[in-house]
């Protein structure tokens, strides 16, 4: 990859054109990069084709004219399909292409796609993401990277437009494995913020100076703090869905066990979630993770 002027000339893919996806994308067409995405419900790809964006049709399509594809699709499931299902991305890519994921996924998934990846000429970095779809817009993710380090070295110019750091972490894998370590600090956090809140009102502390108290401690992050918002307006937009979370939760688990790795926390947050998240669902809402602050003040009532 090269770099300065010569690295808008770079034929970039986007498949995935969601909340995520969408903002990165859109970074890349601002910062001057000849931009081609693709999306399955392709109504969301209609307002970056308006700017400018080109629009394929399959992913494979994407992939035979992009020198690197980026992906940020909902699961593993989605990225396997949109890389190696009829019609993917790896089935057409050139030799030279790079490829870089920036789902959350199993670090195994990442590691078979790499695996696909090389057998086709092409290199793989898992890039999955830390931040909300405010932050993706301002360019202000953390970026968690696995993969050849020397891919890595080359694609830094390109990350410093989508995110304000980017962290490589080790081999195929590694970014995946991050990102499950981040999301696990993420959801057991807000469980306990969440019963924190529940414990403080069933001991009779009024409800708007027990918010504005718990903001204000130390134990509390800046990310948990702006989600004591939503508690005191009884909103929750989903900056970050708790169907997501709930997802995650599940790729915790999964790995957890492979790794014979103890978290009987994270396994009670997982419940709750989950729970939390069946219920959203059977009533068509979406709603945002800390919804679970709601819940656990609702069954402690």
């Amino acid at each position: 990859m090269t770099t300065g002027t010569e690295q808008t000339k770079l034929r970039v893919g986007f498949i995935g054109i969601g909340g995520m996806g969408s903002r990165m994308a859109s970074r890349l067409l601002a910062a001057g990069y000849p931009l081609t995405i693709y999306n399955r419900a392709r109504e969301r790809t209609h307002a970056l084709e308006e700017r400018g964006a080109q629009v394929a049709a399959l992913p494979e399509t994407l992939a035979a004219g992009s020198d690197v594809v980026f992906s940020s699709v909902a699961d593993d499931a989605a990225i396997g399909s949109v890389m190696l299902g009829q019609g993917g991305a790896l089935t057409a890519a050139r030799p030279g292409t790079i490829f870089i994921d920036m789902s959350t996924v199993l670090p195994s998934t990442s590691r078979g796609l790499c695996a696909a990846g090389l057998e086709r000429g092409v290199a793989f970095l898992d890039a999955p993401v830390s931040g909300t779809t405010s932050t993706a817009e301002q360019g202000q993710l953390l970026i968690f990277v696995g993969g050849e380090k020397s891919v890595y070295e080359s694609c830094r110019p390109i990350f410093s437009i989508l995110g304000k750091e980017s962290f490589y972490m080790g081999p195929t894998g590694a970014g995946a494995m991050m990102k499950l370590c981040a999301n696990t600090l993420l959801g057991v956090g807000m469980q306990a913020l969440a019963e924190a809140v529940a414990f403080g009102l069933k001991g009779g502390l009024e409800r708007d100076r027990l918010l504005e108290v718990i903001g204000n401690t130390a134990v509390v992050s800046r990310s948990q703090i702006s989600k004591l918002k939503n508690v005191s307006s009884g909103a929750y937009p989903a900056e970050f869905p708790l169907r997501l979370m709930s997802k995650d939760f599940g790729l915790i688990a999964d790995t957890a066990t492979h790794l014979a790795a103890t978290m009987p926390s994270t396994a009670a947050a997982q419940r709750m979630c989950a729970m939390e998240s069946a219920r959203q669902s059977a009533a068509g809402r979406e709603e945002d993770f800390s919804s679970i602050i709601r819940a656990m003040e609702r069954i402690s009532v």
